[in-house]
């Protein structure tokens, strides 16, 4: 039976909680990480290789810098946070040496795209891949209790804060003489990595650069005028009435909102965060669904004119990952049937197209009316993160509802035998 398949949720039906919450769990621990471990770590070279057909069969042996990281992080974070398996921390290593050997350049940086043996093709000017390892090493330092990686994971985001800072440092996308810019991505990547970091050390850096980050979206990207986030504005928020200016990723802004109500969350149920993170998600769910076919669209425009990007209309799978953590959470912190309906919506919609009932996993890649572009399930951007990352939070997220509900209800009983 393919786990990762399951009937229509009803969310706020009796009992419907602990149904989808096993959904999440089996999925991952039953479908999702098995279709990956351990056919995806490398015993020869090390770390992971991710570029798999529908059934696991290898179809390139480079790999994915990210990959070496968000998978280290999800096998180091499910040995913290579910079980201590010594697989998954003996997996996580693997990942760890082999980005500690060959993905790092000179000048600390970190490469994109390396051969099977580790050496390097491809470098690019963003500062992701660092990131994800920033992740990665604090996760594992956490997973073998050494206090190294931690530090290394420190290190690491100093250096991305120094590269993203200093002017000069990283070749700019477009001429900044003519028009200066900046991308939604830079706050979003380095909201996630101090937040996953901060589990890790104690280090006020941590929530300097979350809050610096959430106002910096709030005050700069956030639209309200076009009921939007937008990916690019000026160095102050300006915006540019361009194909780029105008552009809206839906799956990349309801990640976004996300990630502020999980610090909404940690803050014991900030107030604030959680309006705004409810916003963007109101704001990029009612821009980003398919009225007509369903599914979460790639790009929308702030003024509903024509995208420019031949992919705009398609479905891929992780915006729909994104989504379900999203609504899912919104309803949790506030209650709002709205974020219910739209969290079973999109549920469903996803479970009914993206699972591949025959090899298990996802399919990633679908046309506009839900039908499957391409039968891979793994390339340099698609791998072991945005579907296990949702499955396991959300269990974990619906597994503290339960527990909440249980301890309630202990103690209801007790107050009534009184």
């Amino acid at each position: 039976m393919n786990l990762n398949s399951t009937a229509p949720i009803a969310f706020a039906a009796p009992g419907s909680s602990d149904s989808l919450l096993a959904t999440y769990r089996d999925g991952l621990l039953n479908d999702t990480l098995p279709f990956w471990l351990p056919r995806a770590v490398d015993r020869e070279y090390g770390g992971y290789l991710t570029c798999l057909d529908r059934d696991g069969t290898v179809l390139q042996t480079d790999k994915s810098v990210w990959f070496q990281g968000r998978f280290a992080w999800l096998l180091a974070t499910l040995y913290n946070t579910v079980e201590k398996r010594p697989e998954w921390l003996e997996a996580a290593r693997h990942g760890i040496e082999f980005l500690k050997q060959h993905c790092f350049d000179a000048d600390g940086r970190m490469f994109f795209w390396v051969t099977r043996e580790g050496q390097p093709l491809r470098k690019r000017r963003y500062l992701f891949s660092e990131s994800f390892a920033v992740t990665a090493l604090a996760a594992y330092g956490i997973a073998a209790g050494e206090l190294r990686y931690k530090q290394e994971a420190l290190d690491l985001f100093r250096l991305i804060l120094r590269y993203h800072t200093t002017p000069g440092l990283l070749d700019p996308k477009v001429n900044p003489q003519v028009r200066p810019a900046k991308g939604l991505a830079m706050p979003m990547i380095l909201l996630v990595t101090a937040q996953e970091l901060r589990k890790a050390i104690n280090d006020p850096l941590c929530t300097e650069i979350i809050d610096q980050c959430i106002e910096e979206v709030e005050r700069d990207f956030l639209k309200s005028e076009f009921g939007a986030l937008l990916e690019t504005v000026g160095p102050n928020g300006e915006f540019y009435d361009t194909f780029e200016g105008r552009m809206i990723n839906p799956g990349h802004s309801l990640e976004m909102g996300w990630f502020i109500l999980e610090e909404a969350r940690h803050r014991q149920n900030d107030p604030r965060l959680i309006e705004l993170g409810c916003r963007i998600i109101d704001y990029s769910f009612t821009l980003g669904w398919d009225p007509k076919h369903g599914g979460i669209f790639y790009f929308r425009d702030a003024r509903g004119l024509p995208c420019t990007e031949y992919w705009h209309d398609m479905k891929f799978w992780w915006p729909h990952n994104e989504a379900i953590i999203a609504t899912l959470l919104a309803y949790l912190l506030t209650g709002n049937p709205k974020y219910a309906d739209w969290h079973r919506q999109v549920h469903d919609w996803a479970y009914a197209h993206f699972p591949d009932s025959e090899h298990g996993e996802w399919f990633g890649y679908l046309h506009r009316d839900g039908s499957v572009s391409t039968r891979l399930k793994g390339n340099m951007w698609k791998g072991p993160f945005h579907l296990p990352r949702m499955q396991w939070y959300c269990w974990q997220r619906l597994a503290g509802m339960k527990a909440e509900a249980d301890d309630t209800a202990i103690w209801q009983k007790s107050l009534s035998r009184g």
